[in-house]
């Protein structure tokens, strides 16, 4: 069986293989260090959400990680109040969206371009040092990545192609 650096490496989802052997503890758990190396910057299309990150700052950073079709990806408005609001525009495509976390704005963002080849899919792998990971991996490679023990995002479900649900 491949280890984690492996098989991320193969993939080509390691930015650095010298630097991420650093990061990777020997005899900790495979799905620790995945986050270990999404907080430290190593994963391709990583990213760490600090704390007190509101959905409508992130949505920049996150549609550039996903890219494709996403990069045209609008806010157009933002309301505050009961719940924060977006009002998002996407093509010919505008919509009002309540995202009341982040993961409310990933399900959305992972919903909206499911059928985008183009565009990455948004896996929330949890949280680590006070920042919540995310890592925007191409949907040709999620499939391999779902059979792998390390790759246990949060919402694997909405990962999955629905035909395997």
């Amino acid at each position: 069986m491949a280890s984690l650096l492996d098989t991320l490496a193969q993939e080509r989802l390691l930015k650095d293989r010298d630097a991420a052997a650093e990061v990777v503890r020997r005899g900790e758990p495979p799905h620790v260090s995945l986050l270990r190396l999404c907080d430290a910057g190593l994963l391709q299309g990583g990213l760490a959400v600090g704390h007190g990150v509101r959905a409508d700052e992130l949505v920049g950073p996150l549609t550039t990680a996903m890219g494709g079709s996403a990069r045209r990806f609008k806010v157009v408005d933002v309301r505050e109040r009961p719940v924060m609001e977006l009002h998002v525009l996407t093509g010919d495509l505008s919509e009002r969206w309540e995202v009341e976390d982040l993961s409310a704005l990933v399900h959305n963002l992972n919903s909206l371009y499911r059928d985008a080849p183009d565009v990455r899919a948004i896996a929330e792998l949890g949280e680590w040092e006070d920042a919540l990971q995310l890592w925007c991996v191409d949907k040709r490679t999620l499939p391999r990545l779902l059979r792998q023990p390390f790759f246990a995002p949060r919402n694997v479900r909405a990962l999955t192609p629905s035909d395997d649900r």
